[in-house]
């Protein structure tokens, strides 16, 4: 009787590990769509005001301002997010949210309302695509995920190079391997926030913590997205 009673209680906490885990999941994809929401109608909302965009486009240390900001609170977001509290980790990403979404503004001056459009429901449709496929695959993607990295270092490095050069194929190349390379970080990414999801679930950890967890795993999606559209609005855009 007593060994029954153990096994309905082990049935239980697993039933609720699994429960917690897919809530978590669930909070993923909420909060990357909450933060692309708070980009789109920030970008959208910014562009409709010509002179605020001139302002902040014309006006480089606060333009560069802008982007140092962005880039430190994901720098935070990522390294400390175990000496923040849910709440001020979340404000974080909303902060960012918005503040690329004034950065992002400039896409609207850039190309047409139609072409924007339309690749940003090419982009969720691949992003779906290889985000249910890192989900769902038995292969492990560690080694490609390695390699993924190292490829994103490289086009970094030669993206700021030719910043200075300005060199039209390499322009082109390094678009075609930004699309690429952010359609196999989305699979990729998704794996590991499942499995690091799933050993949390399977942790002593208390909520709070798996809550963070599941907000840096959004902010990793929500980056993959991101760079996608952008990569991708410039191969199928159409310029103004």
């Amino acid at each position: 009787m007593s060994h029954e009673i153990t096994g309905s209680y082990d049935k239980m906490q697993s039933s609720s590990e699994v429960t917690m885990f897919a809530q978590l999941m669930r909070n993923v994809y909420l909060w990357m769509a909450l933060g692309l929401l708070m980009t789109g109608l920030t970008a959208m909302t910014i562009a409709k005001n010509e002179g605020l965009v001139y302002t902040i486009f014309s006006n480089a240390p606060l333009f560069w301002g802008i982007a140092i900001v962005e880039l430190a609170l994901v720098m935070i977001l990522s390294a400390a997010l175990n000496k923040l509290s849910f709440a001020t980790a979340g404000i974080m990403f909303a902060i960012y949210a918005i503040l690329n979404g004034v950065t992002m503004s400039l896409i609207f001056f850039a190309y047409t309302s139609e072409s924007i459009a339309q690749t940003f429901f090419v982009t969720s449709g691949t992003f779906a695509a290889m985000s249910a496929f890192g989900y769902f695959t038995k292969r492990d993607l560690s080694f490609i995920g390695r390699i993924l990295i190292m490829l994103l270092i490289g086009l970094i490095i030669t993206t700021l190079v030719n910043l200075f050069f300005k060199n039209s194929m390499v322009e082109s190349i390094t678009n075609y391997v930004g699309i690429v390379l952010f359609v196999g970080l989305t699979a990729y990414d998704t794996q590991k926030i499942k499995k690091m999801l799933l050993a949390g679930s399977h942790s002593d950890l208390d909520g709070s913590t798996l809550s963070k967890l599941a907000l840096l795993g959004s902010l990793e999606l929500y980056l993959d997205f991101v760079n996608l559209f952008l990569y991708l609005l410039r191969f199928m855009g159409k310029r103004k």
